[in-house]
């Protein structure tokens, strides 16, 4: 795989070497050392330092595989889960092939937990985890570029201004991607570059257009292409975002002044946040396999995000959300009550009802007043994308399905 070197994750041959790079690095022992223990970190960084390295070399010194490296990181994965959520559930595992290997295309709301929270459910029910795709914006420190390549992540180039870079960047992604599948390695990727950060999930063509590149440079057909990469779509639903008043203050900065500029290691800091902060019940909803794709990639990233909406687990912070919609101009319009159509994985009852009205209440009291549209858009968003995706379903011709 030397044409990917640029861009693949570390085999089980590089496994050793770097655990000891991380093992030296200050910046790293520091930064575990922060998850474990706060205080120390800022009043003892020194002595906390020591105490990290000597715990990586008792946890992760006779590490010699990738496998090995998941398997001990897994336990800590479970604790997190558990203390950062009040329930994780999922739905649709079932229908995938612990032997095949899937194309997971998913909406994204965290920049990390989103792929840990998936792989952590292909572990516990017994199914291989997949090689990540992650943006090479998060890799810029070398540090974290070790750890992601060796949790099986690989690199998205982005900021290329060349188009004829640009394109030879894709292609050696595409070309990455079917070989992975190909080798039996399953893909999980965003649906979209950066997360939705408006609350609505949608796909990216120029992505499904990628994904294309290396099977047309071998003479197949669009749909035919698609069919084989066995494409999954994949719906993440969290009741609340650690991230949503961050994302709602990025949102009202852009429309207010027409731009964004991102604080010095502000990515840095939210992936710190959305892993350690309440996300209360988290579902996954695993699609059927597009096994009769459309033929162009506006039509296949329009089934996708039917898909996703159709499927997205509906909390009751959505609800309660929705019903307060009308705030900001541009929110979608909506009905005055939340129809009988919404169909969601749990009913609300009216204790669980009235607890999210007082959560959301306490976050929207909690921040500026000028944000609080965003906010309360965010989280209403997904109902309105639910019931067009009903009304999408209801009327979309027989020829195009997913089995």
């Amino acid at each position: 795989m030397q044409e990917f070197d640029a861009i693949r994750p570390y085999g089980d041959d590089e496994v050793v070497g770097a655990v000891q790079r991380l093992s030296n690095d200050p910046d790293f022992l520091l930064m575990v050392g922060r998850f474990r223990s706060p205080l120390l970190a800022r009043w003892f960084p020194r002595l906390l330092r020591g105490r990290v390295k000597a715990w990586l070399k008792r946890e992760f010194g006779n590490a010699r595989t990738i496998r090995d490296i998941q398997q001990k990181v897994a336990d800590y994965v479970t604790d997190l889960v558990g203390r950062t959520t009040t329930q994780l559930t999922s739905s649709g595992l079932d229908r995938l092939d612990p032997e095949t290997s899937y194309l997971f295309v998913c909406n994204h709301r965290d920049i990390v937990f989103d792929p840990m929270v998936v792989n952590h459910l292909f572990h516990l029910h017994g199914y291989d985890t997949t090689r990540i795709a992650i943006g090479d914006n998060l890799l810029k420190n070398p540090v974290f570029a070790e750890m992601m390549r060796l949790n099986k992540s690989f690199v998205v180039q982005r900021d290329i201004q060349s188009p004829r870079e640009m394109r030879q960047a894709f292609l050696t992604l595409s070309g990455f991607i079917n070989h992975s599948l190909d080798d039996g390695h399953s893909i999980w990727i965003a649906q979209r570059e950066g997360r939705a950060k408006n609350g609505v999930d949608l796909t990216d063509p120029a992505i499904i257009k990628m994904f294309y590149m290396s099977r047309k440079k071998e003479g197949d057909g669009f749909a035919e292409a698609m069919n084989r990469m066995r494409i999954v779509p994949v719906s993440i639903a969290y009741e609340y975002d650690p991230c949503d008043v961050d994302k709602a203050r990025e949102l009202e900065t852009r429309e207010r002044t027409g731009n964004y500029t991102k604080a010095e290691n502000e990515d840095s800091e939210q992936i710190v946040k959305g892993l350690t902060g309440f996300k209360g019940h988290v579902h996954v909803h695993f699609g059927r396999p597009i096994t009769d794709s459309p033929d162009n990639a506006k039509d296949l990233a329009a089934l996708i995000d039917t898909e996703i909406h159709a499927n997205y687990h509906l909390h009751a912070s959505n609800l309660v959300a929705y019903n307060m919609r009308g705030v900001h101009p541009s929110a979608h319009d909506t009905p005055e009550n939340v129809s009988e159509e919404v169909v969601t994985a749990e009913s609300w009852t009216p204790a669980e009802l009235e607890a999210a009205e007082e959560e959301l209440k306490r976050r929207i009291d909690a921040c500026d007043e000028a944000i609080r549209p965003y906010l309360i858009s965010m989280y209403a968003n997904p109902v309105r994308s639910a019931l067009d995706a009903q009304q999408a379903q209801d009327h979309q011709p027989t020829d195009h399905e997913v089995l």
